[in-house]
């Protein structure tokens, strides 16, 4: 799974959705061995709960270890060890944890990714989807390691630490969730080129498509931020989404 840990070894994986490519692709479970009695979500997060300390103190100080439930991406840290990001329980999902809940049961791992917290520092990132006794996702696993020295030195550390010439990824580790909804609004404001309050009706289908795909609408309270930032009344975004999501089933 994340870590050479004996009680963490993952269960046997099994075929998810196809890649475009055509190339079939396998959706790991990933629930550990060590909580296969577990029945509820809750069951499986109380259980690796007390595994984060000694997961954290065995890979250093320079790594954070944190807990999601996605059933409440408000605030879904659970627990968290380490103090890479400045995070702390109670805390909100990422850009990273909204394109999982969007992606649902199709979730997959996602490994040594590059990302930024809010101080600058460059890390290197392991999110692994948790899936109760029915392959359901209901929350995730992730790893956070400060690479910032290594980042900056030669092309030989840069290969040992496996991450080549990734850009960091636009990350907002945060611990309020609307700061993540307005991040994510900033950088489709910057792809477009303009502010949102001047889109033509098929500009902002389009970007509410965009929005959809990463996750957004996942969570209740973001459709009053994005018509704010629309310049739209509620009932008029609610209709444009009914519309872009009957566009997109056609």
């Amino acid at each position: 799974m994340l870590v050479s840990v004996p009680a963490m070894q993952t269960e046997q994986p099994y075929e998810g959705s196809s890649r475009s490519d055509g190339r079939s692709r396998q959706r790991p479970g990933v629930v550990p061995s060590a909580v296969k009695s577990a029945r509820t979500p809750d069951d499986y997060l109380e259980t690796l709960r007390p595994l984060l300390e000694p997961m954290s103190k065995a890979l250093g100080n320079r790594c954070e270890i944190v807990l999601h439930d996605f059933r409440q991406p408000e605030h879904s840290i659970v627990a968290i060890t380490g103090d890479v990001t400045g995070r702390s329980p109670g805390g909100s999902v990422t850009q990273i944890g909204l394109a999982i809940i969007r992606a649902g049961d199709d979730a997959e791992d996602q490994y040594n990714y590059i990302t930024k917290a809010p101080n600058g520092r460059i890390l290197k990132s392991t999110t692994a989807p948790l899936r109760d006794a029915d392959g359901h996702v209901f929350g995730a696993l992730c790893v956070n390691v400060d690479v910032t020295e290594m980042w900056m030195m030669s092309q030989t550390i840069q290969e040992m630490i496996d991450v080549d010439a990734q850009t960091p990824q636009p990350v907002t580790f945060v611990d309020d969730i609307d700061r993540v909804i307005g991040e994510v609004l900033q950088e489709e404001t910057k792809m477009l080129g303009r502010p949102l309050t001047g889109l033509t009706r098929a500009e902002r289908l389009q970007l509410l498509k965009a929005l959809d795909y990463r996750g957004v609408f996942s969570l209740q309270r973001s459709v009053p931020q994005v018509a704010e930032h629309l310049g739209l009344s509620r009932a008029t975004l609610y209709n444009d989404l009914r519309e872009m999501r009957r566009d997109n089933d056609d």
